[in-house]
């Protein structure tokens, strides 16, 4: 499941949006205008945007041409939310750098489903081999090695170690890694996060210390 950003001024289509997500299993975080989306957006980068077109103080192409611009978010699954029916509206939107659109109004299973079709075309490839120095993570074996040696380690210590190291030198907040590997939230579930990276980092010798802590935020291998 994603996380997914809403930027939405109307309240009622806003709160519909997120309550069909967060039934379908996503983290969903609602956005009246663009400000308070840009200022989180810089914090921690969503799996997918919804993005409204008319919104009181940008256009939802303009939000979408920054984001494109910006390396960090150039690839960020970017579905457009318009009123707008016109056939250069849409061309408009996806010229934009939009991936998808849909119209208002929509059903909630349109909404959904769109989602999920996204999500899945957007998915990154399962890389076989990720690799950090003398320490290797093999997915077709699924295995880990330590310099040639082989370590131990429980299926979601698996799975933390080979998030962090897709994303090796990015921060990823709790809430990110939590929905990743155990598919739950952030909310009173700290400790599991916390226990895990600590064995992962003494049966990792060395390279345990590779994984860093960045206070208030989460964790980041380097």
């Amino acid at each position: 499941m994603a996380l997914i950003y809403i930027i939405e001024d109307d309240d009622n289509i806003r709160e519909i949006e997120e309550f069909a997500l967060m039934n379908a299993g996503h983290t969903v975080l609602g956005f009246s205008c663009a400000k308070d989306f840009y200022k989180k957006i810089k914090e921690d980068i969503p799996g997918l945007c919804l993005v409204d077109i008319m919104l009181p103080d940008e256009n939802g192409n303009e939000i979408v041409r920054k984001l494109r611009k910006n390396p960090d978010t150039a690839r960020l699954p970017i579905i457009m939310v318009t009123a707008k029916t016109t056939e250069l509206d849409l061309v408009k939107g996806i010229e934009n750098g939009a991936d998808d659109y849909i119209k208002k109004p929509f059903s909630v299973m349109e909404l959904i489903s769109r989602v999920k079709a996204l999500l899945r075309r957007t998915e990154p490839e399962k890389v076989n081999e990720l690799i950090l120095d003398g320490l290797v993570l093999n997915n077709e074996k699924h295995e880990v090695l330590i310099d040639g040696e082989q370590v131990e380690l429980t299926f979601k210590e698996y799975e933390l170690l080979s998030l962090l190291l897709i994303n090796k030198g990015i921060v990823l907040n709790r809430e990110t890694i939590l929905e990743k590997v155990w598919g739950i939230s952030y909310e009173g579930e700290s400790r599991t996060l916390d226990m895990h990276v600590k064995t992962l980092r003494q049966k990792l010798l060395n390279y345990g210390n590779r994984i860093r802590t960045v206070r208030n935020v989460g964790y980041v291998i380097e």
